[in-house]
């Protein structure tokens, strides 16, 4: 198998690498193929996965390819992995910074920062989306690039069910939950587990073993949930009401006031750090020859330490598994491997809220055809929106399992994250500057016209790109 890495300089990409030259996912990939639009960063990756390859045995590894052409890194793909940053970190940056010192929170993904980043990436997904149905037109488009629902949702009208979005932080959170409950969750299999939401927005909400909820003993257990991130992240009364455990990234609306001032008190956004450690280190990578690895490794814990940063007390650490890395790559290299034929899995995908059910065919069916309907995975939302559910990956793609049907103020926040997702595909797709304007001022996060005219002037001074894009369209 053939796998294109669009974004093949970024830093992530040796765990990929790692991860397909030892353990389950060794031999899946014949050739992987960088392809990135800085020749510098795809310079420095390549060193350190050459000083990887020098590590292990001769052969483990796929091997590798950097292009620059994004037509030849397509031409014969089997699966491609998009994982772009338009604008860089210095764009990552200006995203955070820009919402933080508006009082807003500053974050790449969630809040006004998330909007300015999908206008930017959505755009050039497309290109890629529309390239890859000329050069590959057989091939599986996994999405990493962020926010990844929406550029997911922008990206289905083009490659319908071949573009699946990919996130580690819904799986993440099911397999330390069922370690704190003491539930045996064996790879590759969430049966008994019960989750719904967005893409950085949603909720665990059962937790079976043996036909027995764990969720509710481990939610009223404060010992169990201070052994993990979330658990220790969200209060317990605020658990206790929820009778569920959110995202971690949903400590952003739940705890907005704290979650600004961690940023505000940190001297320096995200961005800034990681744009910072990057300036430096890939210079250094592309240097380091054999030592390549050893310093990437480094500084990938170092990047992993502060995650999240803003959410943790003084002297709080994260959990030495979290820190190990391994998460979003194991995702995506199931999800491939299910995909080509390699046996069926349970993962949590970004995937459209459709599911076909035997039934008698009329007006509701959604065009499924004679015999057949199609209702919500998530009841509540629209079944041709993208969220976020555990799913059963086959050859034929990612087929969602039904949920129950979130609580009443889960729902609302739902609905209006999509309403805003969906203004942000209109403006990034059509060039409609007053969907953009809509979709900040529409977002919890933001809930304010003024605001979101601020915002949306400042964004346009930072990426010349945005006025283009409404002059112009995609």
């Amino acid at each position: 198998m053939r796998l294109t890495i669009a974004g093949g300089g970024g830093f992530r990409v040796p765990l990929v690498y790692r991860a397909l030259s030892a353990g389950p996912f060794a031999g899946l990939v014949r050739e992987l193929v960088l392809y990135d639009v800085d020749p510098a960063r795809l310079a420095a990756i390549e060193a350190v996965l050459a000083s990887m390859a020098r590590q292990g045995p001769p052969g483990s590894g796929p091997q590798i390819r950097a292009v620059s052409s994004l037509s030849e890194a397509l031409d014969g793909a089997d699966m491609v992995f998009a994982a772009i940053r338009p604008g860089g970190t210095a764009g990552r940056t200006a995203d955070e910074r820009i919402a933080l010192d508006l009082g807003l929170l500053g974050q790449e993904t969630t809040g006004a920062g998330g909007i300015s980043y999908a206008l930017r990436s959505i755009p050039p997904m497309l290109r890629l989306a529309a390239e890859m149905r000329s050069r590959c037109p057989g091939a599986w488009l996994l999405n990493f690039t962020n926010p990844a629902g929406m550029v997911t949702e922008a990206l289905v009208p083009v490659l319908g069910p071949k573009v699946i979005g990919i996130c580690d932080s819904a799986s993440g959170l099911v397999h330390r939950a069922a370690r704190a409950a003491g539930v045996a969750l064996p790879e590759g299999t969430l049966d008994g587990v019960g989750y719904y939401g967005l893409n950085h927005l949603g909720w665990l909400y059962r937790l079976e073993a043996g036909g027995r909820d764990a969720l509710p003993a481990l939610l009223t257990n404060p010992a169990a949930l201070s052994e993990f991130e979330e658990g220790r992240l969200f209060p317990p009364g605020l658990l206790a009401r929820l009778g569920c455990l959110p995202n971690e990234y949903l400590f952003y609306y739940y705890d907005t006031v704290r979650a600004v001032a961690g940023m505000r008190g940190a001297g320096q956004t995200r961005g800034e750090s990681i744009a910072r450690q990057q300036a430096d280190l890939y210079p250094r990578l592309a240097a380091a020859g054999a030592e390549a690895f050893a310093l990437w490794e480094d500084a990938r814990r170092s990047r992993e330490e502060g995650y999240l940063a803003e959410a943790r007390t003084s002297g709080e650490r994260r959990d030495e598994t979290d820190l190990a890395g391994g998460g979003y790559e194991r995702v995506a290299l199931a999800a491939m491997r299910a995909l080509s034929g390699g046996g069926a899995a349970d993962l949590i995908l970004n995937t459209r809220n459709a599911v076909t059910t035997p039934g008698s065919a009329g007006p509701e069916a959604g065009g499924a055809g004679s015999g057949a309907q199609v209702v919500p995975a998530v009841p509540g939302l629209p079944a041709d929106a993208v969220v976020e559910v555990p799913c059963r990956v086959t050859p034929d793609g990612a087929g969602p399992v039904p949920q129950d049907r979130p609580a009443p103020a889960q729902l609302e926040l739902l609905r209006r994250v999509k309403d805003v997702e969906r203004l942000v595909v209109e403006a990034a797709t059509t060039g409609r500057r007053e969907a953009a304007l809509a979709a900040f001022a529409r977002h919890p996060l933001v809930d304010s016209d003024d605001l979101a005219g601020r915002l949306l002037a400042g964004y346009e001074a930072a990426f010349p790109e945005l006025g283009r894009l409404w002059h112009g369209g995609p």
